[in-house]
C-alpha cells in the first residue's frame, strides 16, 4: 500500500512538473528540441512584433493633409492665393507621381478670418476628416484659438500664416510643448531679435528706442528686442514707449526717442500705424535709423509716408526686413512656371501665393524626409533631422526642438525718392550676423 502510494505521488509531480513546463512554453514562446543523445534542449523563438501602423489620413495611395484658412469675407484676399499655391504645389508632386507612389489629398475649410469658426473647422479636420497634418494654418484668430487644441492632438502643423509670439519656442521638447508645430515664415519675437542684430550691424547701435503698439505683434516684436539686449548683455541697452495701435498722433513717442538720444529706432507696429510713426519721427527732426518687420514692406505702406520722406533734406535710412528671396531667379523661374502649369497663372507675381508654394513644399519636404512608416513621430523626427532649404529664400533649422520661425532675412531700404523698397543687405541668419557683431 505504501509503495502504491509512492508511485502515485511521483506520478502526480511528473505530471505538475509537465503542466508547468507546458504553461512556460505557452507563455514565453519556447519549444523543446531532442538531441541525438536523447536529452532536451530549449529553443526560444520570439513572438512576432506587431507592425507600426501609419498614422491617421495616411493610406497605401494617399496622403491626407487640409487647413482652414480664411478664402472668403475682408482677407479672402490673402487666403485664395495663399491656398492656390499650397494647391498648385501639391497638383506639381502629384502630377510627378506623388510621393514614394502615394498622391497628396487636400481638405479645406473656409473659417471667414473667424477663430469659432477656425476652432471648428480645425476640429473636423482632425477628428472627422483624420487628416495626417495640417499646412498653412491661417490667421493670428485661428492660430490662436487652437494652439492648444492641437498641441493635446499632437497632429503636425507645418506652416502658419501668422507670426504671433506665443509660437516661438526655442525647446520644444515634447508634444504638449508644441514639439509637432513647425511654423515657418518669420515669427515677430525672432524679427525683433533680428531688427536689433542689424541696428548694431549696420550702425555700430548701442542704445535702441522701441515704438510699440499695445497689441500682439507690437508686443512681441518688443519682445524680440529685450530678448536680444539682454542675451547681449554689455553696453546695449533700450528705451521703450508704447502707443496705441492706429494712433494718429505719435509726438510723444517721437520726442522720447529724441530726448533719449537713441541710436537706432524699430518701429514695433504693423501696416496701420507704421506710416504714422515714420511721419511722427520726420515731423520731431527724428533722423535716427528706423527698422520694422517684413510685413510693412508692401508698396501700399510705403506710399502712406513716402511724400513725407521725399521732401526731406538729410535722408534717414528706413528699413524693412525681408523673407522671400526674389534675387534668386532660378528659384523664381520654377515658381513662375509651377504656378502657372498647376494653379492659375494670374497668381504667378501674388506673394501670397508665393508663400502657399512655400507651405506645401515644407510640407512635402518633410514627408519625402520620414523613414521608416509615416507615422507623426517619424515625421517629427525627419523634420528636426536636417536643415531645410527654402526654395524662395533661406534656410530653416528645427533641431533641438527649435520653433522660431524663419531666422534668415534680407534687409531692405526705402529709395531717396520714397518711390520703392530697395537691396540693403543680403539674406543671412541671424547667428551669422550676430557673430559678427558679438
Amino acid at each position: 500500500m505504501k509503495k502504491a502510494l509512492s508511485i502515485l505521488l511521483v506520478l502526480i509531480m511528473v505530471v505538475s512538473s509537465f503542466a508547468a513546463c507546458g504553461k512556460k512554453e505557452e507563455e514565453t514562446g519556447s519549444t523543446t528540441a531532442t538531441t541525438e543523445a536523447g536529452n532536451t534542449t530549449e529553443a526560444t523563438t520570439a513572438a512576432p512584433a506587431e507592425e507600426e501602423k501609419p498614422a491617421q489620413g495616411v493610406t497605401d495611395t494617399t496622403i491626407k493633409v487640409g487647413n482652414a484658412a480664411a478664402t472668403s469675407g475682408a482677407y479672402a484676399a490673402v487666403g485664395v492665393p495663399f491656398n492656390a499655391g499650397i494647391e498648385a504645389y501639391f497638383k506639381k508632386v502629384n502630377d510627378e507621381g506623388g510621393i514614394n507612389g502615394r498622391k497628396i489629398e487636400f481638405v479645406h475649410y473656409d473659417d471667414e478670418f473667424d477663430p469659432v469658426k477656425g476652432k471648428a473647422a480645425t476640429e473636423s479636420l482632425i477628428n472627422d476628416d483624420k487628416v495626417f497634418a495640417i499646412v498653412g494654418h491661417f490667421g493670428t484668430p485661428t492660430v490662436g484659438a487652437t494652439l492648444d487644441l492641437l498641441k493635446e492632438s499632437g497632429i503636425p502643423v507645418v506652416y502658419f500664416a501668422t507670426g504671433i509670439g506665443a509660437l516661438y519656442n526655442e525647446n520644444a521638447d515634447s508634444v504638449e510643448n508644441g514639439k509637432a508645430l513647425f511654423p515657418v515664415q518669420p515669427i515677430y519675437v525672432t524679427e525683433g531679435r533680428l531688427m536689433v542684430a542689424r541696428a548694431i550691424e549696420q550702425h555700430q547701435a548701442k542704445k535702441i528706442g522701441v515704438i510699440y503698439t499695445n497689441d500682439d505683434a507690437g508686443k512681441d516684436i518688443l519682445a524680440g528686442a529685450q530678448n536680444q539686449i539682454e542675451k547681449l548683455g554689455g553696453d546695449y541697452s533700450i528705451v521703450v514707449e508704447q502707443i496705441n495701435p492706429g494712433a494718429t498722433d505719435v509726438t510723444s513717442a517721437a520726442l522720447k526717442m529724441k530726448n533719449e538720444n537713441v541710436d537706432a529706432i524699430i518701429a514695433a507696429s504693423i501696416q496701420s500705424t507704421y506710416p504714422t510713426i515714420v511721419k511722427g519721427l520726420i515731423s520731431q527732426g527724428v533722423s535716427k535709423p528706423v527698422f520694422t518687420t517684413y510685413v510693412n514692406s508692401a508698396t501700399t505702406t510705403l506710399e502712406s509716408f513716402a511724400a513725407d520722406y521725399a521732401m526731406l533734406a538729410e535722408k534717414f535710412p528706413v528699413y524693412s526686413n525681408a523673407w522671400v528671396d526674389l534675387t534668386k531667379q532660378e528659384q523664381l523661374d520654377a515658381y513662375v512656371a509651377g504656378i502657372t502649369e498647376f494653379g492659375q497663372p494670374d497668381y504667378a507675381g501674388n506673394a501670397y501665393a508665393m508663400t502657399g508654394w512655400i507651405a506645401g513644399y515644407f510640407m512635402v519636404e518633410g514627408i519625402k524626409r520620414t523613414e521608416g512608416t509615416l507615422t507623426w513621430e517619424n515625421f517629427m523626427s525627419a523634420m528636426e533631422s536636417a536643415e531645410f532649404q527654402n526654395p524662395l529664400g533661406g534656410t530653416l533649422n528645427y533641431a533641438n526642438g527649435q520653433r522660431i520661425g524663419t531666422m534668415s532675412m534680407s534687409l531692405s531700404k526705402v529709395a531717396d525718392d520714397g518711390s520703392k523698397w530697395e537691396m540693403a543687405a543680403q539674406m543671412e541668419d541671424l547667428n551669422v550676423i550676430l557673430d559678427r557683431v558679438k
